[in-house]
């Protein structure tokens, strides 16, 4: 880059890249500074200013001047500037111009010959000229590579979650970088479904996930594997998902497998599940074809917890509703034929469901249940002073096992009519501790029971709090 055309360059950046001409030359003053103090020394100051009617940045050093003992290279003595015919006072700060450029080495040879003892700047035409045009060229580089990932931040910054729509352009490191058209974004191997498989000049839809403004390459991150695709893309198919009639309140996906969507209606003349399926199925058709035949259940939300778990875990169908609502669990209670597809392949289908719905399930089969009741309740009636009609009042109020017995309030159980004094109610609390004392420790019908006693149990211990029939 030659010096003459250096405004040119400037201002033709400044226009095809959007970026304000003062920010190139501010950048430009700045690195010819710090050039000049690499090559001639830190000792020394400079200062560096754009001149429009050359075109190039002019270069001055800058000596003061003391009483004596100057220090070479930034300073001269008030009686050195005498015998060199310079008027200066103490203090004075003179600056030399330092001549770099080819055209300029007539006037950087008579500054030699003349001050070269006291400025030591001798061949400084012959060297620094390449230095600074070869500075020139990395500040503007830079200063443009940055202007453009600041007009890609500014103008994706507030597009999270949006879609997104590109072309694959190549691979790197198991990475896809997608041209976005002004830009190109990454497609991460963690954001990428495994099943899908895309190569060069493919189309690709996917989410904005985020945008890395210190990032070294693209700087925008898509995903194909977040559940906002989903939602974002029914949005896009489902019009009253998009007119707010129909809204989407949960998702929960295993990329490439399955995936559950919970709607919701405003209006009570639109079905949010049908207004999602669309006509014959052409709406979630739609979807399942752009995530490349991943299935989506599409579930009716409901404030009942209870009802809206139930809708969850379809298709199977489900008897009882056991709700722990201080754990925020539920146990599902199914016939033992419709186990396996209430749990699903490796548990898929309960863990989405758990995923939609915001709470902990456990899936037990009917049989399982009432072996378990059964027994809880044969070890109930063998308390002193509790006989099986009892222990089955005992259970239907929740002390579903001799163990929730030893810990009961004696005033809350002699509330029941089949007990009546807080007498016979501490009695039967002592009987269940001398029970449990005795070594056989019963099975309560709670979630630890259920996986201890059955392999189709998925959660932990805590007491059940709350029955739901479903």
């Amino acid at each position: 880059m030659q010096a003459a055309n250096l405004a040119m360059v400037i201002e033709q950046v400044g226009r095809d890249k959007g970026l304000d001409p003062k920010i190139l030359i501010q950048a430009l003053e700045q690195a010819i500074t710090t050039a000049a103090l690499k090559t001639f020394g830190t000792i020394r100051q400079f200062e560096a200013t754009f001149n429009p009617e050359t075109g190039c940045v002019d270069l001055c050093l800058i000596v003061t001047v003391v009483e004596d003992d100057p220090e070479e290279g930034c300073e001269i003595s008030v009686a050195q500037a005498e015998e060199n015919g310079l008027e200066a006072e103490l203090g004075d700060e003179l600056l030399f111009q330092v001549f770099y450029r080819d055209e300029d080495a007539e006037r950087a040879a008579e500054q030699d010959q003349r001050f070269g003892g006291l400025i030591d700047l001798k061949g400084a035409h012959r060297h620094f000229g390449r230095i600074a045009a070869q500075t020139a060229k990395q500040v503007i580089y830079q200063r443009v590579r940055e202007a453009e990932r600041d007009n890609v931040y500014n103008e994706f910054k507030d597009r999270k979650g949006e879609l997104i729509s590109g072309i694959v352009r190549r691979f790197e490191r198991g990475n896809l970088v997608v041209d976005l058209g002004k830009t190109e974004a990454i497609l991460p191997t963690r954001e990428q479904v495994p099943r899908e498989s895309f190569r060069s000049g493919d189309s690709i839809r996917a989410l904005l996930l985020d945008i890395d403004r210190n990032a070294r390459g693209p700087q925008i991150i898509l995903s194909r594997t977040h559940k906002g695709l989903l939602e974002k893309l029914f949005e896009q198919e489902v019009p009253e998902i998009f007119e707010k009639i129909v809204r989407i309140e949960s998702s929960a996906r295993e990329p490439g497998a399955r995936a559950k969507i919970g709607v919701s209606s405003k209006d009570r003349d639109v079905d949010p599940v049908g207004a999602c399926v669309g006509m014959k199925g052409s709406r979630v058709q739609a979807v399942v074809q752009e995530l490349r035949g991943e299935k989506i259940d599409i579930v009716a939300y409901d404030d009942d917890p209870a009802r809206f778990v139930c809708s969850a875990i379809a298709p199977a169908e489900v008897s009882r509703v056991i709700i722990d609502a201080q754990g925020h669990r539920m146990e599902l209670i199914v016939p033992d034929d419709k186990l396996s597809l209430a749990i699903g392949k490796k548990g898929q289908n309960v863990r989405l469901a758990s995923q939609l719905t915001g709470w902990r399930i456990a899936i037990h089969a009917e049989s399982k249940i009432l072996e378990l009741e059964a027994r809880a309740k044969t070890q109930m009636a063998a308390i002193e002073g509790v006989d099986e009609e009892l222990a089955d009042v005992l259970f239907q109020f929740g002390w579903r096992s001799v163990s929730d017995l030893s810990r009961a309030m004696p005033e809350e159980m002699a509330q029941l009519e089949e007990v009546e004094t807080t007498d016979r109610a501490s009695q039967i609390i002592a009987g269940a501790e001398a029970f449990m004392r005795g070594g056989d420790t019963p099975s309560a019908v709670d979630l630890a029971a259920a996986e201890a006693s059955a392999k189709d149990s998925t959660s932990g211990d805590e007491r059940n709090t709350e029955v739901t029939e479903g």
